[in-house]
């Protein structure tokens, strides 16, 4: 078989030939997905799920008719599961069917799956909100969190051991940036507004310090990183972006915007893409081989309010910016200069809250964001919930809303692992793990 046909075997094994339970003795959903309902559903039929969450303290009436209101109002569906998948296979196996079509037919596949999602495990290891999130990219259970105090989690919550603890500074430590070393996956970078960006180990020891303010005034507030190139990107509150290779040798410090830079971004496929994210207001492309100063970027996304970030799709070929406001923009690099789709999406800034970022699937064409309702919206219905959207990265339309009656706060960082099978949520001091329910039961780690 070619390489497509070993590609689209081994995603059929994956999401068709798993062993699934009989419809007989599967159980209801634990998780409101919030889909259209035909009939409204009353607080006490919604009574017993909110018991099976293990919810600390009743659920009110009130937050019930929300649940209920929303359902009714809401006209979203979850496609069937597709039955022509096995079909759409053989079919590309012939050269009769093409690979997009297999991949609509997954998707569809794993949104049905998401009625299914729950909570299964959460931590609330820190003292100060959380701040940052990265999956592990080899093992699919492990994750690093960071929080506002500069404390540092690596929680494999596959296994029963304690999570690492790295302890931070406190007051004016805050993470802001977390990604792990390809290179040695026992290693991580992080950047914070301590005033460093840094290489450590899961012991907590500092390998190599890549930037250093050295000034209480300046500090680091996003990170990315390039295996196959060796370099690692960081932008800082007074709008300038440094690049570094690994071994710590500065290669360019320029200010490329006027405000903080929310956000850096390298394209997975084309590491020498960067996308740059401001609070002044756009979004900036850059070809890291042809940067000269500070008016060398290839293109600049104006927005109509300040930006938290700006992130690639998987295959390179999308960008995705959320601003601080109400809009999730895509652009497509067929168009760089112009927005393939505009979603209109509540997620204002607030101080004391950790900016909402929208991210990809790692797998499907999907967009996954906290909700935080504005009453001010007109789409704001009462007692809207705050909910986690899915949207279609094409259409830009929303396919299905995850909610725990448990855990109703707001959900800042939303990313799937790797395998996109498993979805880390943060939510003030809370970290969260969604999972499809067949997948355990709940485990509490209220302190790790």
């Amino acid at each position: 078989m070619d390489e497509s046909t070993c590609r689209a075997w081994y995603l059929f094994t994956e999401y068709v030939m798993a062993p699934k339970k009989c419809p007989e003795t599967q159980k209801s959903p634990d998780v409101a997905v919030l889909l259209k309902s035909k009939s409204r559903r009353s607080p006490q039929e919604l009574e017993p799920e909110a018991k099976k969450l293990f919810v600390q303290g009743p659920v009110s009436s009130r937050k019930c008719e929300s649940c209920c209101l929303l359902a009714e109002l809401s006209s979203l569906q979850i496609p069937p599961r597709s039955s022509s998948i096995v079909r759409d296979l053989y079919q590309q196996k012939l050269g009769k069917a093409t690979w997009p079509s297999l991949q609509q037919g997954l998707q569809k596949s794993f949104l049905h799956s998401l009625a299914s999602y729950r909570v299964f495990q959460k931590a609330a290891p820190f003292d100060r909100r959380t701040t940052s999130l990265a999956w592990h990219p080899t093992h699919p259970s492990t994750l690093a969190v960071g929080s506002k105090g500069g404390d540092i989690m690596i929680w494999n919550f596959g296994i029963k051991d304690k999570p690492i603890f790295l302890k931070g500074i406190g007051a004016g430590g805050s993470i802001t940036g977390l990604k792990f070393n390809h290179l040695n996956t026992n290693q991580f970078f992080a950047s914070s507004m301590e005033g460093t960006t840094r290489l450590q180990d899961f012991k907590g020891n500092i390998l190599r310090i890549y930037t250093s303010s050295n000034s209480c005034k300046v500090w680091f507030c996003s990170l990315d990183v390039s295996a196959k190139s060796r370099v690692v990107v960081t932008g800082d509150n007074m709008g300038h972006v440094i690049l570094t290779n690994t071994d710590g040798k500065e290669l360019w410090n320029l200010r490329m915007h006027k405000k903080k830079v929310a956000h850096v971004a390298l394209n997975p496929c084309c590491d020498w893409l960067l996308a740059t994210a401001s609070i002044d207001q756009t979004v900036k492309i850059w070809d890291l081989r042809q940067i000269k100063g500070k008016d060398s970027f290839l293109f600049s996304l104006p927005h109509r309010h300040p930006v938290n970030s700006a992130c690639f799709s998987p295959d390179g070929a999308r960008l995705l910016t959320t601003d601080q406001n109400n809009e999730i923009r895509v652009y497509s690099a067929s168009q760089w200069d112009s927005p393939l789709s505009l979603i209109s999406h509540p997620h204002r800034h607030f101080q004391h809250l950790t900016p909402i970022k929208a991210t990809w699937h790692s797998r499907h064409n999907l967009i996954v964001v906290g909700r935080y309702p504005d009453p001010n919206l007109k789409s704001c219905v009462p007692y809207e919930l705050r909910t986690i959207d899915v949207f279609d990265g094409s259409s830009g339309k929303m396919m299905c809303q995850l909610y725990d009656p448990g855990y109703s706060g707001i959900t800042s960082l939303n990313e799937f692992n790797p395998m996109g099978d498993t979805l880390a949520s943060t939510m003030g001091y809370h970290i969260l793990i969604w999972s499809p329910e067949e997948d355990g039961s709940l485990k509490d780690h209220e302190r790790l």
